[in-house]
């Protein structure tokens, strides 16, 4: 898995049986920041383009090789032994409402370079059906976590955040709640020179700006009801800094960004998740102490936890959620939700290639 925080690649190897299912092992490969830039530009028109993302996807095909020997060899396991990558591609445009969504990757390479069969392009079908194409991890939260007597909430809080809401009866939905790193860790490397704001603490330093925090919020985003998705089309620093006057403390914006994401989250589940009882975070945003600090604070429901409490490692979850997928794909079983995307109807996700 590579997200929409751009910052590298999430590998994991993952056993399954028609019972239960467990992480063997993880690594993780960072982007080199000349390949973070390139796929930032990617975002926007641009010359040669086309030639620029084919050279990309293959780049991204032999880094994403690299990862799955890696794991290979620190589990001593053949490539025989596995019987498919998911790999989810690297996010450069969503457009649901255009009718697409692009995902770069040459998984024909990533086939060749490790001998292992590959599953890709997990949303293109999900699109085709009249749905939105994300987000797609609820269905593996409702697989994995959905608990007879307690109504959880399962929140990603990646670059975009979105939530999975499991409740005792009724239809599992999910949606993206608006901005979840994104924009804080461009602003953090902006103004602070570092990638993202560790544990939050630059952003606990500052005071939040309570104006533009209702600005952001004005966004027609947060008003739009599920099925719904967003990505780096929707929040950007470009949009961020149409709201600022330039004399505000960057730490200040900071705190009003870490804000930004709590109060969308905290909102969405208000809204849409009537009774949870338990929240549950995963992505990288779980590892963010004064995110998590303000939305135990901000909503009114006690437990809030990482997912390390249900048995599975926050920082993995997103990986794992894509070889659920990937084995969804190869077992010939539906890997989306209609009551969480919109398609008309269950779906097989993603396109095989063989070894």
């Amino acid at each position: 898995m590579s997200g929409t925080s751009l910052d590298g690649i999430d590998a994991v190897l993952v056993a399954f049986s028609d019972t239960a299912s467990h992480l063997i092992q993880s690594v993780y490969h960072p982007y080199p920041e000349e390949l973070r830039q390139q796929l930032l530009a990617l975002h926007t028109p641009s010359d040669n383009e086309l030639h620029t993302c084919a050279v990309v996807s293959s780049d991204l095909a032999r880094r994403y090789a690299s990862a799955v020997n890696e794991l290979l060899f620190k589990c001593s396991i053949s490539a025989k032994a596995v019987t498919a990558i998911g790999v989810h591609g690297q996010t450069i445009r969503h457009q649901p409402d255009a009718g697409y969504t692009i995902q770069l990757n040459n998984p024909s390479l990533l086939t060749e370079l490790t001998g292992i069969t590959s599953i890709a392009d997990f949303r293109s079908r999900d699109i085709a059906a009249g749905g939105q194409g994300a987000p797609l991890v609820p269905a593996f939260h409702a697989a994995m976590f959905q608990h007879p007597e307690r109504h959880r909430v399962i929140v990603n809080i990646g670059g975009i955040s979105n939530l999975t809401n499991l409740p005792l009866s009724g239809n599992t939905i999910g949606f993206d709640c608006g901005p979840g790193n994104l924009l804080m860790d461009a602003w953090c490397l902006k103004h602070a020179g570092h990638p993202y704001d560790k544990n939050g603490d630059w952003a606990k330093s500052g005071v939040v700006i309570s104006e533009l925090l209702q600005k952001l919020l004005s966004h027609s985003f947060f008003q739009q009801l599920p099925p719904k998705s967003a990505g780096r089309e929707n929040f950007n620093l470009p949009w961020l800094m149409q709201f600022l006057s330039g004399n505000e403390r960057p730490e200040d914006v900071q705190a009003t960004l870490l804000e930004l994401t709590v109060k969308s989250i905290a909102e969405a589940i208000s809204k849409h998740c009537s009774g949870a009882e338990e929240i549950y975070l995963c992505g990288g945003g779980a590892r963010n102490g004064t995110l998590l600090s303000s939305m135990q604070k901000t909503l009114s429901i006690q437990h809030v936890a990482p997912t390390d409490e249900l048995g599975v490692d926050a920082d993995w979850l997103e990986a794992f959620a894509f070889a659920w997928l990937a084995r969804q794909t190869s077992l010939g079983l539906a890997g989306n939700l209609p009551a969480v995307t919109g398609a008309k109807h269950p779906c097989i996700l993603g396109a095989i290639y063989p070894v």
